[in-house]
C-alpha cells in the first residue's frame, strides 16, 4: 500500500481536524477524498504529507511512518491555498523549487512541465501577472517537478475554465497510466466521477464511507424492467433473487444486491411469461450519493 492509516487523528485542542481514519491507497490508483467545508480534508492530507504531526493512531506513506524524510522526496503536492513570489517569473518559481529538490540540470524537466501544463510561452512573465487559472496551472507543474510517485492534489482545477479541467484530467490519468499514485482532493464531484478509481467521504472528521466508485455508486441503484400483464408469482419470485421488488404500473422496480443478479432477474420475468420490453439500470451519481451520506439521509 502507498498509504496506509490507523486510527489516525490530528486535532486542535482536541477539537475539530480528523478522528481515527483508516485509510489504504494502493500503488497507481486515483484515490477521490471528499468532503464539505471544515469535514478535515485538508487537515488529514497535511497530516500525511507531514506537515502537521499527528495527536493520536500512526500512518505509513510509501512504506515509512508519516513525515519521514525519505518519503517526502517522493511526495508531489498541490495545496488548495498557495501563493509564490509574485516579484517571480514562472520559470524563476519553478528553478527555486529545483534547487530545493536538488534537481541536476533541470532545464528539461522544467520545459517539459511547462508544456504539460500550458504554460509554454508565459514562463518569463511574472507571477504578478499570472491569472488564477495561470498560478494553478504553475502550481500543478511544481507539485510534478521531482518526478514523484505519490502526488496529492487539493482541488487542483477550482480556477480552472472547462479546458483547463479536460487538461488536468488528462494529466491525471497520464499519471496513472505511469504508474504513478494521486490523492485527490476536489468539491467538483462530477470530476472525480471521472478519474477516480475509489473514493473516502469524510463528515465532521470521520470517514463515512469508503470504496471503488462503481460498486458505491451500484450499491445504491435500482433496475427498472418496462414489462407486460406481469405473470402471477412473478413478483415473489423475484423477492427471492433481488432485496427489493416493486410493481409500479407497467414498471418493476427491483433493487439488485450485485450485478451478477440482473441476467437472472431478466430471465425470471422472460421465463414466467412476462413480456419484457427493457431493462435499465437508474443509479445515483456520486454528488446524489455525496449529498445524501453527508446529510445523514437514508440512501435510497
Amino acid at each position: 500500500m502507498v498509504i496506509e492509516t490507523f486510527n489516525l487523528t490530528k486535532q486542535y485542542d482536541g477539537k475539530g481536524g480528523c478522528v481515527d481514519i483508516n485509510l489504504s491507497v494502493k500503488e497507481g490508483e486515483v484515490f477521490g477524498f471528499l468532503g464539505p467545508n471544515g469535514a478535515g480534508k485538508s487537515t488529514l492530507v497535511k497530516t500525511l504529507v507531514g506537515l502537521l504531526r499527528p495527536t493520536g493512531g500512526s500512518g505509513f506513506v510509501l512504506g515509512r511512518p508519516l513525515g519521514d524524510s525519505k518519503a517526502m522526496r517522493k511526495i508531489g503536492y498541490l495545496p488548495e491555498n498557495f501563493k509564490y513570489y509574485e516579484w517571480m517569473t514562472g520559470l524563476e518559481v519553478m528553478r527555486f523549487h529545483a534547487e530545493l529538490y536538488k534537481i541536476p540540470k533541470p532545464a528539461r524537466r522544467i520545459s517539459e512541465l511547462l508544456e504539460l501544463v500550458g504554460l509554454s510561452g508565459h514562463e518569463k512573465k511574472k507571477v504578478a501577472g499570472y491569472s488564477k487559472g495561470m498560478q494553478q496551472r504553475l502550481g500543478l507543474a511544481v507539485a510534478l517537478l521531482s518526478d514523484p510517485e505519490l502526488v496529492f492534489l487539493d482541488e487542483p482545477t477550482s480556477a480552472l475554465d472547462p479546458v483547463g479541467r479536460i487538461e488536468v484530467r488528462e494529466i491525471i490519468r497520464d499519471l496513472k497510466r505511469e504508474g504513478k499514485t494521486v490523492f485527490l482532493n476536489s468539491h467538483l464531484l462530477s470530476e472525480v466521477e471521472m478519474v477516480c478509481d475509489r473514493v473516502a467521504i469524510i463528515n465532521r472528521g470521520r470517514i463515512i464511507t469508503c470504496g471503488e466508485l462503481k460498486d458505491l455508486l451500484f450499491e445504491n441503484s435500482t433496475l427498472t424492467a418496462k414489462i407486460g400483464n406481469p405473470a402471477e408469482g412473478l413478483v415473489e419470485e423475484l423477492k427471492s433473487i433481488a432485496l427489493k421488488v416493486e410493481l409500479q404500473g407497467d414498471a418493476l422496480k427491483v433493487k439488485v444486491a450485485k450485478k451478477g443478479d440482473i441476467p437472472s432477474i431478466a430471465k425470471a420475468i422472460v421465463q414466467s411469461g412476462t413480456l419484457l420490453y427493457e431493462l435499465k439500470l437508474e443509479g445515483l451519481s456520486l454528488e446524489e450519493l455525496f449529498v445524501n451520506l453527508v446529510r445523514g439521509e437514508k440512501v435510497p
